[in-house]
């Protein structure tokens, strides 16, 4: 039986920092740890170090042990991902739990998750977190207690003995093949019934989902915090153009997430992937917007994302004048007081109809089968019968065009 875990209350962390640009990522850990529920007491940071057993330098280990005691903290937190012997290392001289960054962002995966499947991707993402720290002769991880670092979806304690995180994993990712399996039969009928996607991607927190509310009318949960949305919300975007949109949102990005995090979601994510057109949005009121645009666009060429895409800068509401941004094609807007969405609206339509030709087909009537194939891969507007055939007008893709070019009425 699984049981449930009791939050601890007030755990005060100490975060550290190791490198020549610390300070935007620490920054950035702050705020993560905050929306983990944590008090974040003091931060460190240590430019070069030459022996990393302990993640920082000796003395920087040191001056974190006198602030752990006079803190009275729960945790020290790097901001880089730990190897099993440095977490070892640092729980021995520190006294406390260590965490680093990779497992304050699968706490807040896990407050977040609301679907049966965000909750099978988090967990599984934290489970193989857990067994790569079992390094060695360890079979569990006896400094974690509660807290933080334990918190699966659905306030489960997570299993932190060697022996039963793998049997989890198995299991886990079963239940994740299965969902891969019913997602790839919604694309294809989505794709058999002539649906356009647009997926929204882009660094957490850009109002990926309050854009979807403007694109297309509909209601979202959306918040100005971390990671509000983990599960993919798709909307239908009508227009006066015949096309059937519909509009994905999806989990948002950040610097350093999580490898475990990524594989874990690849199911969710490619959905994204292979939508026909990829609209990254960037929240341009941000001082860091270019790092993370940076970021951005890096994971979604590991995931091998290279299709269409509008970068989307967002919330230009609160800026005194637009800047000219480099990346194209582009369009600024405010998904909060909906300035700009009509034009990012056309450029949708006008990328999704790009190579898709309105033709007049005449097909014989004993060709059945391309009647079919046309309502499939193509937009029917309409079918006259004459004495010859089937009269009909369709708008169709420059990729299906082989398929009915002998049908194709000439002028």
């Amino acid at each position: 039986m699984t049981e449930l875990y009791e939050t601890k209350s007030n755990e005060r962390a100490i975060l550290i920092g190791v490198g020549d640009d610390t300070q935007r990522s620490l920054k950035e850990l702050e705020l993560l740890c905050e929306t983990a529920g944590l008090e974040v007491v003091e931060v460190f940071e240590q430019k070069t170090v030459t022996d990393s057993k302990l993640y920082c330098g000796k003395g920087k280990a040191d001056e974190i042990l006198e602030s752990v005691i006079r803190h009275d903290a729960n945790v020290v937190i790097a901001d880089d991902e730990l190897s099993p012997k440095q977490v070892e290392n640092m729980e021995d001289h520190f006294g406390t739990k260590v965490l680093d960054r990779t497992a304050v962002i699968l706490d807040i995966f896990a407050a977040r998750a609301r679907s049966s499947e965000g909750k099978i991707q988090v967990e599984l993402a934290q489970q193989k977190y857990l067994y790569s720290r079992l390094a060695g002769s360890r079979s569990e991880l006896s400094r974690l207690g509660g807290g933080i670092g334990t918190r699966g979806p659905g306030e489960k304690k997570l299993e932190t003995d060697r022996r039963h995180i793998r049997s989890r994993i198995h299991e886990l990712e079963e239940d994740l093949e299965s969902i891969r399996k019913t997602r790839e039969l919604r694309r294809k009928s989505r794709l058999a019934n002539g649906f356009k996607t647009v997926a929204l991607m882009g660094y957490t927190n850009a109002g990926k989902s309050t854009l979807l509310t403007a694109l297309t009318g509909s209601e979202t949960y959306s918040e100005n915090i971390l990671f509000a949305t983990l599960d993919t919300l798709t909307r239908a975007m009508e227009n006066d153009k015949g096309i059937n949109v519909l509009i994905a949102d999806t989990v948002g990005f950040i610097d350093k997430l999580p490898h475990k995090l990524v594989d874990a979601f690849r199911s969710t994510l490619e959905e994204s992937i292979e939508a026909d057109l990829l609209l990254h949005v960037v929240d341009v009121s941000s001082p860091e917007y270019e790092v993370q645009m940076d970021v951005a666009d890096k994971v979604l060429s590991e995931l091998g994302a290279n299709q269409s895409k509008i970068y989307v800068y967002n919330k230009v509401d609160v800026l005194d004048e637009l800047p000219i941004y480099g990346k194209k094609p582009s369009c600024y807007v405010s998904a909060k007081t909906g300035q700009g969405i009509d034009e990012l609206k056309e450029m949708i339509l006008n990328e999704l109809s790009a190579g898709i030709q309105r033709v007049t087909l005449l097909v014989p009537y004993d060709k059945s089968g391309v009647i079919s194939r046309l309502h499939r891969d193509a937009k029917v507007i309409s079918i006259e019968y004459v004495d010859e055939g089937n009269l009909v007008v369709a708008d169709v893709d420059s990729e299906n065009m082989y398929i009915f070019g002998d049908y194709v009425k000439d002028d």
